[in-house]
């Protein structure tokens, strides 16, 4: 059995609806920190600030965690990265780590800060590393939290996580530039990804995630077609590999199914009728295990 630590916070919903969906739901109440799930490859599950999950996990409290790239680097935790998950606090995608001054500033770039500039940031490492990497002596402070306000009382420069850079622009700030892109992250103990037994179990946890991830935005198409309006169908049909053909008893009509992205479907199937598609379903998918 695997012991996983999920992520409280701003991952936290996504993160429990991609379980559920795996069929791996985490059963909790709202106040409960020790949850469970119900399948006999999992033991302990607790929900834990992402900051702390990457730690936990490189020390072996945990065989499994789920973090953002931006901890498991500011942590330097050294673990094992077994998959990227894509989503973040809104939904897929990844989140930017960014340097931004005040709105009002002739600055377009990190590299024109003046040295000795008080930088508020909750990641005072990789802060650290990045301007000694510019080869500017800054002033790091650690922040706790609603480091876009601080400027200028408090501080001249904010690093600070953002997905659309709309809280900073309230706050009359301007991103120059980009740290790094972060976005969520499977990740497992070393030793216990060297383990035979907890490695299979950390790969058909993963599998499942995976697959989740794969059939997001994915929809299964079915139809018949005739005969005579096969080439045209199958040439406007998108899939993973080809289409599913097989031929209906005792008709000239076949069967085809394909798999297809959601966003097309709405344009293809008014085509697919008028080629000569009958009978057009639309299904929804749970998993994609290729």
């Amino acid at each position: 059995m695997i012991d996983i630590a999920i992520p409280k916070g701003s991952l936290q919903n996504q993160t429990l609806q991609l379980f559920e969906q795996a069929g791996l739901e985490v059963k909790r109440t709202e106040r409960e920190y020790n949850a469970r799930i119900d399948d006999p490859r999992i033991g302990k599950v607790k929900i834990l600030r992402p900051q702390e999950i990457p730690g936990y996990v490189a020390k072996g409290y945990f065989d499994l965690g789920i973090s953002g790239t931006d901890w498991i680097m500011e942590s330097g935790a050294i673990v094992t990265r077994v998959a990227d998950l894509n989503y973040g606090k809104q939904g897929p995608g990844a989140v930017k780590l960014v340097v931004a001054v005040l709105e009002s500033l002739q600055i377009s770039s990190a590299r024109m800060i003046k040295p000795g500039s008080r930088v508020a940031t909750e990641y005072p490492n990789l802060t650290r590393a990045y301007f000694s990497n510019l080869g500017i002596p800054v002033d790091i402070q650690f922040s706790f939290g609603a480091t876009e306000a601080k400027v200028p009382e408090l501080t001249d420069v904010v690093v600070d996580l953002t997905e659309t850079g709309s809280t900073l622009k309230k706050n009359g700030l301007k991103i120059i530039d980009v740290m790094l892109e972060s976005t969520s992250e499977l990740v497992a103990n070393k030793k216990s990804f060297a383990d035979k037994e907890k490695h299979d179990d950390i790969s058909a946890v993963q599998t499942l995630l995976l697959a989740v991830m794969r059939a997001r935005g994915k929809t299964l198409l079915k139809m018949n077609v005739p005969e005579a309006a096969l080439d045209a169908v199958i040439s406007m049909l998108p899939s993973m590999k080809r289409p599913t053909l097989s031929k209906l008893y005792s008709t000239d009509y076949y069967a085809i199914e394909t798999v297809v992205d959601r966003s097309q479907v709405n344009l293809l199937i008014p085509l697919l009728k008028k080629s000569g598609a009958e009978d057009i379903l639309e299904l929804a998918i749970s998993k994609i295990v290729p």
